[in-house]
């Protein structure tokens, strides 16, 4: 089958699947955005800086 022969279809079907897809999203409601988890408060004050400690298992090493 020679591709090249068939460009213009693929190129009109491509557009036309663009087209649709666009016209789907565009027809959805808008999206509201609402917090899924409570909020940390801020544990930095003006003093001090607020510190992270993130803790995972080593990897083992190869040698």
């Amino acid at each position: 089958m020679n591709i090249h022969k068939h460009m213009e279809a693929i190129f009109v079907v491509t557009l036309g699947v663009l087209g649709a897809g666009k016209f789907a999203l565009d027809s959805l409601p808008e999206a509201k955005a609402k917090p899924s988890a409570p909020v940390a408060r801020n544990i930095a004050t003006a003093g001090t800086m607020a510190v992270v400690i993130v803790r995972a298992p080593r990897l083992p090493r190869h040698p």
